[in-house]
């Protein structure tokens, strides 16, 4: 994958356009990291808010759509290939910016991005 198509869900995860994940669950690599509070399908910029509830206290995270490995829709869970440190140690999300400052993009292509390019892909 390359670090352009980090904003869009793989083909192999499953999911669904239009399908609505509010709700569901994620699962890091290492465990559980809470519910999807929002996700966007737009081309180009899909992703998912997770509110991570106690794990991070009162916090929310912005995981591009390209980290989605798996989403079980009879389950209701969607699996990332992160671990929870990576994801801890991401950019942090400000949900009163977010929409309205075009630079967010870089700063999530920026520290997501070399987790998808090399020679192991």
């Amino acid at each position: 994958m390359s670090t352009s198509r980090i904003w869009e869900f793989r083909s192999e995860s499953g999911h669904v356009s239009g399908t609505d994940l509010v709700g569901f669950h994620v699962e890091a690599t290492d465990g559980p990291i809470g519910k999807i509070d929002k996700h966007s399908d737009e081309v180009g910029d899909a992703y998912l808010v997770v509110d991570t509830g106690p794990w991070i206290f009162g916090s929310r995270v912005l995981l591009p759509a390209g980290t989605v490995a798996r989403v079980d829709q009879h389950d209701k869970k969607v699996y990332v290939d992160r671990t929870k440190d990576e994801i801890k140690n991401g950019p942090g999300f400000d949900p009163a910016t977010h929409g309205t400052d075009t630079g967010y993009q870089e700063q999530y292509t920026a520290y997501y991005g070399p987790f998808y390019v090399g020679p192991f892909l």
